[in-house]
């Protein structure tokens, strides 16, 4: 965080861009709010029109602004996840269910179902997409009672659920949190003008935390950078714990394959720790070979601690 606030300061300051024309995006409102706070205590007054913000919150605001573009009501009410799971329940009978609808519990299967549906949108995933895909299982399964049809018959009500429920969302005009990300997605590839106006808006876009994004995230980060390529992005892949909330660690392992001309430079100052700890969580590290950054950039990720001396040797407890 501190690194994206100071290169800020640095693009407004040294080299008079205007603070309409920086984006950055991280992966909490926390740290949104903290990086926008150091912003603020780093700039003279009068700094206005800055976009910091968490990718949700960024999405929000273009769809506000655009999403009668895709044929979607700008007015959209955002549902949380108690929400979707009421307005589930409330169309249930709508949908085309047989396997999750059982008899004896229709409600059985709504909260898993919400979040296949959460991470297909994670992955980039249309509904024409699974839809294709589930018709192609099944196609390739033809043969009655065996496990293969099974799941493909199963796959096939999934994704035309998948596709009913988005059908109700915007017939209703409201939208879950996955919803931002995807439909900014859409409204970007379908409607080309609107992203040349936010690709020459944005100079400079630069992401936080970027281990933690999502395979959506990383498209939109891409598209938004357009063929100026101008972008920052800082991460470190021995942080990234978040596979389970659709992270995806591939998203800084590929960054140099989508943007060849990248210059990598690694932060090895660490003020937290000692010398010791930083040493004995870098032995256990290694073990997360090859699959790292440090094995497949040839770059050095030894930290060195900036508290002097080498601090308590590491213990069993």
């Amino acid at each position: 965080t501190t690194v994206i606030t100071k290169r800020i300061q640095h693009l407004i300051q040294a080299q008079h861009v205007s603070p309409s024309n920086i984006l950055a995006l991280t992966f909490t409102e926390k740290a949104a709010a903290e990086m926008q706070s150091r912003v603020d205590e780093v700039l003279p007054y009068g700094y206005t029109e800055m976009w910091i913000e968490t990718f949700h919150a960024f999405c929000d605001r273009i769809l506000r602004a655009e999403a009668i573009h895709i044929g979607l009501n700008p007015r959209f009410t955002m549902m949380t996840e108690a929400e979707s799971l009421a307005f589930l329940r409330k169309h249930l009978f709508s949908f085309e269910l047989e396997y999750f609808r059982p008899l004896g519990n229709p409600l059985k299967f709504l909260q898993g179902m919400l979040q296949h549906f959460s991470r297909l949108k994670d992955d980039d995933i249309s509904t024409e997409q699974y839809l294709h895909y589930a018709t192609k299982l099944t196609t390739q399964n033809p043969t009655p009672k065996s496990e293969e049809e099974e799941i493909a018959t199963r796959t096939l009500e999934l994704a035309k659920a998948y596709e009913h429920y988005e059908t109700l969302k915007a017939k209703e005009g409201v939208m879950d949190f996955s919803d931002l990300i995807s439909n900014t997605l859409k409204l970007f590839r379908t409607r080309k003008t609107i992203l040349k106006h936010y690709q020459k808006l944005f100079h400079y876009v630069l992401v936080d935390e970027f281990q933690d994004t999502n395979y959506a995230q990383n498209e939109m980060a891409m598209l938004l950078a357009g063929e100026k390529q101008n972008i920052t992005v800082v991460g470190d892949d021995d942080q990234a714990i978040y596979r389970w909330r659709g992270a995806a660690l591939s998203n800084m392992l590929q960054f140099k394959s989508h943007f060849p001309t990248a210059k990598i430079i690694t932060l090895t100052k660490n003020y937290r720790s000692s010398q010791t700890i930083l040493d004995s969580a870098y032995q256990m590290i290694q073990h997360n070979n090859p699959d790292r950054l440090e094995v497949k950039e040839g770059i050095n990720k030894r930290l060195i601690s900036m508290q002097g001396g080498k601090g308590e040797e590491v213990s069993f407890l």
